[in-house]
């Protein structure tokens, strides 16, 4: 059974999932709701709690959940499951990968947060530093990253090129390998990077993650920029190895 969740605010759509989810339930209650954010032309932010008696979906609402999401896919703008279910939880970490928008698992004491999470989307990134009298662009990631991050470094580092051949040196500063949020994320990091590694003499990857000297060698051999891997502690160190080109030719 699915059930509308109305302690929310406004702009976000809640459900409840318990027992056995039928057909009827996504005819009734998930159609209507999806509707009517598409008519009114705003994105998804879907909160779905997911209660302990939660059975299972029978095998034609799994059908109607799966027409449903693709109908619905380009609309969404964020969905965050709440439950304790540890399979519950697995599977939404493992689709969320695939989906366009911004999907996170939270547990049942967490639904606050994951109201204020769906409140704030997309939110920021801690940081990007543009050091103009050096030409180089200091990134500060704290989270997986997402279209909407890689669009903002682009903006930086486009600004940058349309005043200059070339940007000396870009730092990407992070504790802990982040990785993407979703497979658009990726793609979109994977098109920045095309489209713009030619025009960057240096990177520096200012990581604590095992294997990340390797793959910073690796890139280096199929990258323009040159590439070189740094521990967190060493950031300063990053920085200054990212200006020295600019030093030498400014």
């Amino acid at each position: 059974m699915i059930e509308r969740d109305l302690d929310v605010p406004d702009g976000v759509d809640a459900v409840r999932a318990v027992g056995v989810v039928t057909p009827q339930d996504y005819h009734d209650v998930v159609a209507p709701m999806l509707a009517a954010a598409i008519r009114e032309h705003r994105g998804l932010r879907i909160l779905c709690t997911v209660d302990e008696a939660f059975t299972g979906v029978t095998p034609a609402a799994m059908w109607d959940d799966v027409r449903l999401g693709f109908g619905a896919m380009r609309h969404l703008a964020g969905y965050a499951t709440v439950t304790d279910l540890p399979w519950v939880r697995e599977m939404t970490r493992f689709s969320g990968f695939f989906l366009p928008g911004h999907v996170r698992v939270f547990g049942m004491a967490e639904r606050a947060e994951a109201l204020r999470w769906l409140t704030e989307l997309p939110g920021e990134l801690a940081g990007v530093r543009l050091q103009a009298a050096d030409g180089v662009i200091i990134v500060d990631i704290d989270h997986p990253l997402r279209r909407e991050d890689i669009d903002l470094i682009a903006a930086e580092v486009d600004g940058w090129l349309g005043e200059h051949r070339e940007l000396p040196g870009l730092v990407l500063h992070a504790h802990g390998f982040p990785g993407w949020e979703n497979l658009s994320g990726l793609l979109h990091h994977v098109r920045f990077v095309a489209g713009h590694q030619r025009r960057v003499e240096r990177l520096a990857l200012v990581v604590d993650a095992p294997g990340l000297d390797i793959a910073a060698r690796l890139a280096g051999l199929v990258l323009h920029p040159e590439v070189r891997h740094f521990p967190v502690a060493a950031e300063d160190e990053a920085i200054r190895w990212a200006t020295e080109q600019h030093a030498l030719t400014s």
